[in-house]
Parts: C-alpha cells; sequence; structure tokens
C-alpha cells in the first residue's frame, strides 16, 4: 500500500502541526502577512511556475529558506487529482501525499473546492479553516488558487477575527437581500462557500419560522432542512429558540450562548445579532475575546 492511503484525510492538520513544530519559536517573532502581500506572492509564484516549469518551480516553493516563504506565507501546489506537489509550510510531511478527500476544521472539502474553483476560470478564491504555521493554531483561511496545466498553485492568508461591527454589518447586507430577492434567492447566496455572505469566521444563518428549520447555514450547508429549534449551544440552552422568543415583541435581538469556534476549534462565548425578516429569522453571530 503507498503511503498516500496510509495518512487519512482528517489527519492531514494533524500532520501540518507536527511538521511545523521545529519552526515555531522563529515563525512566532514574524508577523502576519496582510492580503495583499499574500496576492503578491501568489502573482510572482504564477509567473514563476509558467516560467520556469515544473520541476524548478517546486523546488523552489518547497524551499523553506527561500523566497516563496514570507512571515506566515508560503506556496503550495497540487495537481487536479488532489496529490501535493510543492508546500513551504511542510514539504518533507506533505509533499507525495493525495488530499483530495481532505477536510478543514469546519468539516469542507477545500481542495476538492480549489480544483472545481478553477475548472470554468484560471483563478478563483477559497475561503476555508487551516493551521497558521506562525500562531500553531487553526485559523480562517482566504486563498488564491490559480490553475497553470493540471496544477493549481495557491498562496493563503490567515484572516483575523471577526470584530461585532463586521458581524452586525454581514447582518445588515443580508436583511437587505432577503427583502430585495426573497429567502430562496437570499439563502441561495448566503450557503455559497465562495460567496459573498461567508468572510473569514463570519456566515449567515436562517431558521423558518413556521418550519423551525434551518434555510441557511453559511459555514456547514448541510444543515439546511434540518431542525433548528432543538439545537442547543454547550452549556444546554435550546439557542435558536431562545433567539425566536426574544424577537416575538421586537424586530430584533441580541443572543449570547456557548458554541464552538471552527477556527480555534474550542467552545467559546458567542454573540449573535438576529432579525425577523418575513416568514425567517436571519441572523450573524460573532466570537468574544476571553
Amino acid at each position: 500500500m503507498s503511503r498516500h492511503h496510509l495518512i487519512r484525510p482528517r489527519l492531514l492538520l494533524l500532520a501540518l502541526c507536527t511538521a511545523c513544530l521545529a519552526h515555531g519559536a522563529l515563525a512566532a517573532e514574524r508577523s502576519r502577512a496582510t492580503p495583499r502581500e499574500a496576492h503578491a506572492m501568489f502573482e510572482q509564484a504564477v509567473a514563476y511556475l509558467e516560467a520556469n516549469g515544473p520541476e524548478r518551480a517546486f523546488a523552489a516553493f518547497n524551499n523553506q529558506e527561500g523566497e516563496f516563504v514570507h512571515k506566515d506565507l508560503y506556496v503550495f501546489v497540487i495537481d487536479t487529482k488532489g496529490n501535493y506537489h510543492a508546500s513551504g509550510a511542510a514539504p518533507t510531511a506533505l509533499v507525495g501525499l493525495n488530499v483530495i478527500d481532505t477536510t478543514d476544521a469546519a468539516g469542507n472539502p477545500l481542495f476538492r473546492e480549489m480544483i472545481e474553483g478553477v475548472q470554468t476560470a484560471p483563478e478563483a478564491t477559497v475561503r476555508y479553516m487551516w493551521l497558521n504555521r506562525v500562531t500553531n493554531k487553526v485559523e480562517p483561511k482566504v486563498s488564491y488558487v490559480h490553475r497553470v496545466g493540471d496544477y493549481i498553485l495557491g498562496v493563503g492568508y490567515s484572516a483575523p477575527r471577526a470584530t461585532a461591527a463586521a458581524a452586525q454589518g454581514m447582518l445588515e447586507e443580508a436583511v437587505a437581500s432577503v427583502r430585495e430577492q426573497g429567502m430562496e434567492q437570499a439563502a441561495a447566496a448566503f450557503n455559497a462557500r465562495r460567496g459573498g455572505f461567508v468572510r473569514d469566521d463570519l456566515y449567515v444563518f436562517a431558521v423558518g419560522l413556521d418550519s423551525g428549520k434551518f434555510e441557511a447555514m453559511g459555514m456547514q450547508p448541510a444543515l439546511v432542512g434540518t431542525d433548528a429549534l432543538g439545537l442547543h449551544d454547550a452549556a444546554g440552552n435550546a439557542v435558536i429558540a431562545e433567539m425566536i422568543e426574544k424577537t416575538k415583541d421586537a424586530p430584533a435581538a441580541t443572543v449570547d450562548y456557548v458554541w464552538l469556534n471552527p477556527v480555534t476549534n474550542a467552545v467559546e462565548h458567542k454573540r449573535s445579532y438576529v432579525r425577523r425578516v418575513g416568514g425567517s429569522l436571519v441572523g450573524v453571530g460573532h466570537y468574544l475575546e476571553e
């Protein structure tokens, strides 16, 4: 059996974490890269691959002391079958692995999304939850990906924890979308993981007031159509039922509860802002700093 099949997809984060420990002390001193810096490296890497070919480019991308590893940025390359060919984060641990079925910390098939994202256009942007090799924590990540032949090259940056203002701003956008387009069309946008309503660790959720079922859940669209009223937080509170109760006599409410943060993989305090819009409850929440 090849080693491609020895590491289960969900253990890839653990493999990456272990491989990065040796860099922890040095990396901790480095600051986070900005989206602008990430995109600049991305464009540089695409041009390098196109000009120099795969063999030379992969060697450069896998050189952890080279120009394609900077702050918490690095270049990675997979092929259309999901095989790793380069990774500045942990080349020894990752190059040669097949990661086609690997999911991120929120259970989403990030590599399949990357491959699908460049089927109709050469470039795409993919959001997911991944290990930051500097902080050694799972965080929201945004990667720019570009297809060159059978290879998909990417560079990503770790996004910061969302603020209350950002959550409230997204809720305003979501409410406006429901009012303008109706829930069915708006929900399609809310559930699109590469759309405008999934940003960093923010996402929109919506519940039908008559059905008590999720109409939208941007972070986990698979929950759409499932029971929401019976959902309890980590402290045992019926959180959706509380949201609905609080908005019976008011069009909007704020609800605090305890919830698993898919970014840190820890149970944390969360605050959601919710509104009644037509026959639905629409909300956006953010995790509170401890």
